[in-house]
């Protein structure tokens, strides 16, 4: 009688393996069994980076500007971002150590190896090659190795191929001395990092660290760069150029003056106002504020942030490649359908079934598919059988946990199928519960041509809709002494069961959302085409019939690659370097890429995407470690809602960009042609810190707080090639503060016209450009709607500054002590109705210039 004892380590008295001499020697030679640490820079050296950028110098500059005026509460304001900064570079720095650090301790389990002929436990971390390592269920596998000999071995490979369905493993009979790739059934390679679900084997070590499947990924991982956004990459490049433009106005001013009027002292405090007016210090505050504030929306919806920047290009996204498993599937068995007496019973909709609603005539093809299944089961499928057995079968006499196990066959290459036999407590005769390949079944039954060909159709049918198909068969046997083979029990086919890996439910609305917002949606499987095509049809996906799988992607070219892609959305059968070379294929086809995954293979790919989300609940640390975006409910429709909000960061940001625009050219106005006039000065630094303070940097959080516009998700995603300075945003800018600058100018010439003094015609033309700052940050809320209509748009940030900005101006203006530090004369109260009447005359024509603007688009 061929008995096999469960979960009983093979023999190995035929297994001497290595001497622990030889091993320690390789140990020396070749190195731990770990993937090599990281080496991040300390924080000084990243601290010395940030401080080289053009855009952080610039911040440091202006806070030593500060000091030397003696504002040192703005300096140190200015300083202290710069640290932030750089705390916040520091952080994303060492997204690499803790993503190759994350590899490391799930390639380094526990070892149970053969030296000397003894079985010995060792950290994973010192099997060398060459070791003979035992691997029994719920193991983790600590090398690559080749299987020298297993029983009913099945191993759960997801974290290297993304597929859920554990594969069938069997001993090598021609001694490979090089690995194969992992996924595919019946084949002798185990990999590192991969889980045993069933059965036990062992297997000779010939591959470890760095040179396994997994280590190559961590390689992988090691040499992609982060690229910086082109928006950060624009603001950059925008602030050095107007800083320069800056410095040079300012020298000018300062000559000028010094040279016109005799007075370098005063020249040279012009020409400090000049700069302090034209530095764009008010760009990278705006950028970061919004960023950082929508990191901080975004997690609201159960979206954590890991790369800031990624978030605006959410907003250009063109492409979403999703992995299928346990992203847009639940990663997770489930009984989909049982075929039994001619009859189907759809399991996909038995929410509401129950022991009483379920049909009797499938009860015996339940009950002997848990019975030809372990107890407590590591496999996917058998976990399945077994929870909808316990639900669909409970309190009836077709659930046996009192049954006694005598004996297991296990599956071979020769024989797709196992049996498990049982004993009743009356102990009677034994009972025989077979499953498997449903070609097996067929031949362990020995049904005519004719049975079979209709029980074919089935599974054919099953197959075609991306299910997996177990056949099910029962035996009685009275005779004590059980037969060597299974083909010797008396098998009654009993009917077929289909399982399958169901898609998350939010999906299909996600993908149609994504569609017509313009986000064309890929998927990237390691699964067979049909399943995978089953998949796309389930979820709404374009074009489901055109498909790439792997051995066809490997003989394309790049440029071949690169054209095949526009018109295909499924590809299938991908190794994890394929996911990263379709990944780039999109790159340089001009798209902006997002990247969704929660396995190891997916990590190189989430990296070197444009924008890479992990799932976080069922993500593994390395998936979560590449990817700027986590999903920390796995909720695929989060990912729309990221896309949303990266828009609207976007759209947003170029409304505050346009009122920074036009809010500086009446600022630099009045700090430059009073000078060339030979009229009295009209900002000092004073004024610049109240207005810097109190409307620009401010500002951008009012703009920030704004809602999206209603049709943020009815058009098209952005160009790639757009640019946030472009040319409609710059007219739009300059055409306001030009406006802004033509009346606050006429002001001030007009009070020294009739006579009024330098302070007092200092003080209405402040009073006015303030005033008029307000009414462009309601004019620039919207560019499609009136400012009145957006009075019902909730945004208490606006109202704040409002309200703060008229009363620090009321202070200045009405406090002598302050009207002294501004340089400020007595307004009376005509004065201060012209300045509201010129206020609201410029909001006016703010408004009537948007209104005409927004009919011609």
């Amino acid at each position: 009688m061929a008995q096999t004892l469960v979960n009983k380590p093979p023999e190995v008295d035929l297994m001497i393996g290595l001497s622990d001499h030889e091993a320690s020697q390789r140990l020396a030679e070749e190195g731990y069994n770990e993937l090599p640490s990281a080496k991040p820079r300390n924080v000084f050296a990243i601290a010395l980076a940030v401080a080289r950028e053009p855009m952080f110098m610039l911040l440091v500059a202006c806070g030593a500007i500060y000091l030397l005026l003696g504002s040192r509460q703005e300096a140190l304001m200015l300083l202290g971002f710069v640290f932030v900064v750089m705390g916040i570079t520091f952080v994303q720095e060492r997204k690499t150590e803790r993503a190759l650090g994350a590899l490391r301790d799930l390639s380094s389990p526990r070892a149970l190896v053969v030296r000397e002929g003894r079985q010995k436990r060792i950290p994973g971390r010192d099997v060398v090659r060459g070791d003979i390592v035992v691997l029994v269920e719920g193991n983790r596998v600590p090398a690559d190795a080749i299987l020298l000999e297993c029983t009913s071995m099945t191993v759960d490979e997801a974290v290297l191929t993304g597929e859920s369905v554990p594969v069938r493993k069997l001993a090598s009979s021609d001694n490979p001395q090089s690995m194969g790739a992992p996924g595919g059934d019946d084949l002798p390679f185990v990999f590192s990092g991969t889980l045993v679900v069933q059965g036990k084997g062992m297997a000779e070590v010939v591959r470890t660290a760095s040179d396994t499947a997994i280590g190559r990924i961590g390689k992988a991982l090691s040499g992609i760069k982060q690229e910086a956004t082109r928006l950060q990459n624009e603001v950059a490049r925008v602030v050095k150029r107007v800083s320069w433009i800056g410095l040079v106005l300012a020298g000018v001013v300062a000559l000028w003056y010094g040279a016109a009027r005799g007075d370098w002292l005063n020249g040279f405090l012009a020409g400090i106002t000049l700069a302090m007016a034209v530095l764009p210090e008010g760009l990278p505050v705006v950028l970061t504020v919004f960023l950082g504030l929508g990191a901080w929306r975004i997690s609201k919806e159960k979206v954590l942030t890991r790369h800031i920047p990624a978030i605006e290009m959410l907003g250009a996204a063109t492409v979403l490649c999703v992995d299928k498993t346990g992203t847009l599937t639940q990663n997770k068995m489930a009984l989909a359908r049982i075929c039994a007496a001619d009859q189907v019973f759809d399991a996909t909709s038995m929410d509401g079934t129950d022991a009483v609603s379920f049909p009797e005539a499938f009860h015996q093809t339940l009950e002997f598919a848990i019975l030809a299944s372990q107890q407590d089961p590591f496999d996917p499928m058998e976990m399945a059988i077994s929870e909808s057995g316990l639900k669909l079968l409970a309190n009836t006499e077709h659930l046996h946990s009192n049954w006694q196990l005598v004996n297991e066959y296990p599956l071979t290459r020769e024989l797709l199928a196992m049996s498990r036999v049982w004993q009743s407590p009356d102990q009677v005769q034994y009972v025989i519960a077979a499953k498997g390949a449903p070609e097996a079944i067929i031949d362990l039954c020995h049904l005519d041509a004719k049975m079979a060909r209709g029980i074919i159709d089935q599974v054919n049918t099953a197959a075609e809709q991306g299910l997996r198909v177990l056949g099910v068969a029962k035996a009685a046997f009275t005779n004590p002494a059980l037969p060597d083979i299974q083909h010797d029990f008396p098998f009654q086919f009993l009917g077929l069961v289909a399982l399958a890996d169901p898609i998350r439910s939010m999906v299909p609305v996600a993908i149609e959302e994504s569609h017509a917002a313009g986000l064309r949606v890929v998927m990237i499987t390691g699964d067979y085409p049909a399943t995978a095509r089953n998949i796309a049809r389930q979820i709404g996906l374009q074009s489901p019939e055109e498909i790439i799988t792997g051995p066809e992607l490997g003989d394309l070219s790049d440029a071949d690659l690169q054209k095949r892609i526009r018109t295909v959305n499924i590809f299938c059968r991908m190794v994890p370097e394929q996911k990263l070379r379709l990944v780039n294929a999109f790159k340089s086809n001009g798209d902006i890429v997002v990247m969704t995954g929660d396995g190891v293979n997916d990590a190189p790919a989430l990296k070197s995407a444009h924008i890479g989300i992990a799932m976080g609940a069922r993500g593994t640390d390395v998936a979560r470690e590449s990817a700027a975006l986590v999903l920390l409910n796995d909720d695929f429709s989060s990912i729309v809602l990221a896309v949303k909000l990266g828009r609207r960061i976007f759209d947003n940001l170029q409304k505050a960009i346009a009122f920074i625009i036009a809010v500086h050219i009446p600022i630099v106005g009045l700090s430059l042609i009073p000078v060339m006039m030979g009229w009295p000065i009209v900002l000092m630094p004073v004024h610049i810190l109240f207005l810097e303070l109190l409307i620009d940097p401010v500002c951008s959080i009012v703009f920030e707080a704004e809602p999206e516009e209603t049709d943020v998700m009815q058009r098209p995603p952005r160009s790639p090639d757009a640019r946030l300075f472009d040319r409609e945003l710059l007219q739009l800018g300059f055409i306001q503060g030009s406006v802004l600058l033509v009346i606050v100018q006429a002001i001030f010439a007009f009070a020294l016209y009739r006579g009024l003094g330098a302070d007092e015609a200092r003080a209405l033309t402040f009073a006015t450009l303030v005033l008029a700052s307000i009414g462009l940050i309601f004019t620039n809320r919207s560019r499609s709607r009136s400012a009145l209509a957006t009075l019902r748009s909730h945004n208490a940030a606006l109202w704040w500054i409002t309200t703060g900005a008229v009363a620090g101006l009321s202070l200045i203006l009405f406090l002598p002590g302050l009207s002294a530090l501004f340089s400020f004369g007595k307004l009376d109260p005509a004065e201060l109705v012209f300045c509201l009447f010129a206020g609201f005359t410029t909001f006016g024509l703010f408004e009537a210039f948007k209104l005409a603007r927004a009919s011609r688009l």
